[in-house]
């Protein structure tokens, strides 16, 4: 693969961060459609909780990656 079919770190964080908060998007759909429909499944929501969590923390982080706070 040569260089201009290559992506650089920028674009390939970009693309992470885009399917980061898909699933970020689709945990909270689910997360809804659960409390909806199954008020009492309180593991699985803590479950989903969780993991929506972890996922909120990894997009923070490329974000930062993506756009580093300098201090001049």
């Amino acid at each position: 693969m040569n260089s201009s079919t290559r992506m650089n770190e920028a674009e390939v964080l970009t693309v992470e961060l885009a399917v980061l908060r898909g699933e970020h998007r689709d945990l909270d759909l689910a997360i809804s459609v659960l409390q909806e429909r199954h008020p009492g499944d309180v593991l699985t929501l803590k479950r989903l909780k969780k993991k929506k969590l972890a996922l909120k923390d990894q997009i923070a982080r490329l974000e930062d990656r993506l756009n580093p706070d300098i201090i001049a």
